[in-house]
């Protein structure tokens, strides 16, 4: 087995930014993320240009090559295919995997989808996906017009017994991981909580640490 795949199967902690600006910044901070315990990091923007997101992606992937780690893209195949990323996230609105398979060429990416729903998480089971999400767990202002699901949906997703990995998100913090947990998360995504904080190596190390100490292997 490869050491991607190797990261891929044991991954807890999973980064996503929500970039706004072009700021170099953000590479000291997915450096410290890597470093601070995340298995991936996920370049997110819903605002920044193709070109600019081709540029920071490119950098991403040196990072996590320095790291041993995974760099995935969200919704765009085409991007990850580019930057050479290891993985693509897509939403309920995005493409098929049929079609993005397709897109890829061959190329062997780790390919999950959004889910915000049982029916949803189920389909996503189905579908031949590498891992799913689910949530968003709580309000969070990344996802502003969706309803939380709650912890509920995380017990009912866990009766299913999928085969596939699934990473629990949205408004995830320090204060209620423990609660996402309780409910059957082994995996969790998180936005703000890293990439918002002051010490982003510490905040990832907090979530690494409660991560190692409360999930069963």
């Amino acid at each position: 087995m490869s050491w991607k795949k190797t990261v891929f199967k044991n991954f807890k902690l999973y980064a996503i930014t929500d970039l706004r600006t072009e700021d170099a910044a953000v590479f000291g901070k997915v450096e410290a993320a890597y470093r601070g315990g995340a298995d991936i990091v996920q370049l997110r923007s819903k605002v920044l240009s193709d070109a600019v997101l081709y540029r920071i992606g490119l950098q991403f992937r040196k990072i996590a090559d320095r790291y041993r780690k995974l760099f995935f893209i969200n919704d765009r195949p085409d991007l990850a295919l580019a930057t050479e990323a290891d993985g693509v996230h897509l939403g309920q609105e995005d493409l098929s995997l049929e079609a993005v398979r397709k897109i890829l060429k061959g190329r062997k990416l780790f390919v999950g989808r959004s889910t915000h729903s049982l029916d949803q998480a189920v389909a996503a089971m189905r579908e031949g996906l590498d891992y799913f999400g689910v949530g968003p767990i709580f309000q969070t202002p990344t996802k502003p017009t969706y309803q939380p699901v709650g912890t509920d949906l995380i017990e009912r997703v866990r009766e299913k017994h999928p085969k596939i990995p699934f990473v629990c998100i949205g408004g995830i913090q320090e204060k209620n991981v423990r609660e996402v947990i309780r409910a059957g998360a082994k995996r969790i995504a998180v936005v703000r909580g890293i990439f918002d904080a002051l010490d982003v190596f510490e905040a990832a190390k907090n979530f690494r640490r409660i991560l190692e100490e409360n999930v069963e292997n």
